[in-house]
């Protein structure tokens, strides 16, 4: 598996038709493709993958874009994609809270 998260990006309008009530993680993006917020679907989470992002969208209203990955590992992925965000850009995307994440150095 790629460290990065380079699936092709979906419009927000088709979140209900795309997701599912899986766990995993996913990335918004702006207009211009720029992530803007990453987060990640547990086994907590309402409906899943589609509910998390749905909320998401709701909390960033200029996400236009998503896209996911599913994964039962969701809270080491997303701490993985945190990590390659930070190693690629030197800061979290703009919509997530500082948390405390190790290193990392992507091929």
């Amino acid at each position: 598996m790629a460290a990065r998260l380079d699936k092709p990006w979906i419009e927000v309008s088709q979140i209900a038709v795309v997701l599912r009530g899986h766990m995993g993680v996913f990335q918004l993006a702006d207009a211009d493709n720029t992530v803007i917020y990453m987060g990640y679907a547990g086994g907590n989470s309402l409906q899943g993958l589609r509910g998390e992002v749905t909320q998401a969208c709701a909390d960033h209203p200029d996400a236009c874009y998503f896209r996911h990955e599913i994964t039962t590992s969701y809270l080491s992925r997303f701490r993985e994609l945190m990590m390659v965000y930070m190693h690629d850009h030197g800061r979290l995307p703009a919509g997530n809270p500082k948390i405390s994440l190790g290193r990392m150095s992507p091929g």
